[in-house]
């Protein structure tokens, strides 16, 4: 039986080789194409958490820990050592101030000043807003998690089983409008959770290995949550592409062998999807090639 992350390598390859080349809106360039469909077998413990490069899979779940907190500033990720949020509002405040700072000092401000964290460390009404407090038209916030949660526990064979962040009235608010914009869940019967990602948007090589981490991740805790168990992450991706500034990186990951897929474990069962931890997350036989470095298109 193929590897897995076989065909997360043909899609690089395809891109390469057949992707329409395209101009983007960060002025860097990519190669794409259009509708793209990946599946991951999660029912024997193994996750997607890529092997032909090192991928830091803690920092993949903080992420998705801090959506489910819908949290919306990056001093939360800063004070647990995530920085892949960073770019954006450094970005905003070098454009308004006119400033020269680093990051590293950008960063060093917001985790140590309150004041300086909530004028420029907000993204706006990015995922966890929109997945925990979606507002709709008569001012009523909806939780949209804590639904998904008691709809699996209570009609598992429904077919509303979804959350989304793609909300016309604020996107021009956000610092980025969401990627994964799509969750939606099927629960089999084995009593095994399955999720489908739609993602309209995907930066390939830095991306997806956090989207399909941070996803894994997702589907074990609803699934212990709702007395199920892991079953298939499918992942759907509409514009998939390598950055111009990619390549070399991308034929470097796409000549090494894959190795074994690890294995994650829950070590307990919060009493909520909202008191999970990083410490409750096992991975084992984790043995990845070397870290490969790419910028981030901004």
């Amino acid at each position: 039986m193929s590897h897995p992350e076989n065909q997360y390598l043909s899609l690089l390859g395809r891109v390469l080789a057949k992707g329409d080349e395209r101009m983007d809106r960060t002025g860097v360039g990519t190669k794409s194409l259009f509708g793209e469909l990946l599946r991951f077998d999660l029912s024997g413990g193994q996750v997607p958490i890529l092997t032909t490069k090192r991928v830091y899979w803690k920092t993949a779940v903080k992420e998705m820990l801090w959506f489910l907190s819908g949290g919306t500033n990056i001093q939360a990720l800063l004070r647990d050592n995530v920085r892949i949020w960073s770019d954006w509002p450094l970005a905003r405040y070098r454009h308004e101030t006119g400033s020269t700072i680093s990051q590293e000092e950008f960063e060093a401000r917001i985790v140590a000043d309150d004041d300086f964290a909530r004028a420029w460390g907000e993204l706006g009404p990015v995922y966890g807003k929109q997945w925990r407090r979606w507002v709709d038209a008569s001012g009523k916030e909806h939780d949209q998690i804590a639904t998904l949660v008691e709809t699996l526990k209570t009609n598992p064979s429904s077919r509303r089983m979804l959350f989304h962040a793609w909300n016309v009235g604020e996107l021009d608010q956000m610092a980025l409008p969401p990627c994964h914009m799509v969750y939606q869940f099927h629960v089999n019967s084995r009593n095994e959770l399955n999720c489908l990602i739609f993602q309209r948007s995907c930066d390939l090589f830095l991306g997806a290995a956090f989207n399909f981490t941070g996803g894994a991740a997702l589907v074990h805790m609803l699934a212990r949550q709702a007395g199920l168990t892991p079953g298939e992450l499918v992942w759907v991706g509409g514009d998939v592409h390598v950055y111009l500034n990619h390549q070399d990186q991308v034929c470097e990951q796409m000549a090494r062998e894959p190795r074994p897929l690890p294995t994650m474990r829950l070590l307990r069962t919060p009493t909520s999807i909202d008191d999970y931890r990083i410490e409750d997350f096992e991975v084992s036989g984790y043995s990845p090639h070397p870290p490969i470095q790419g910028d981030v298109a901004v």
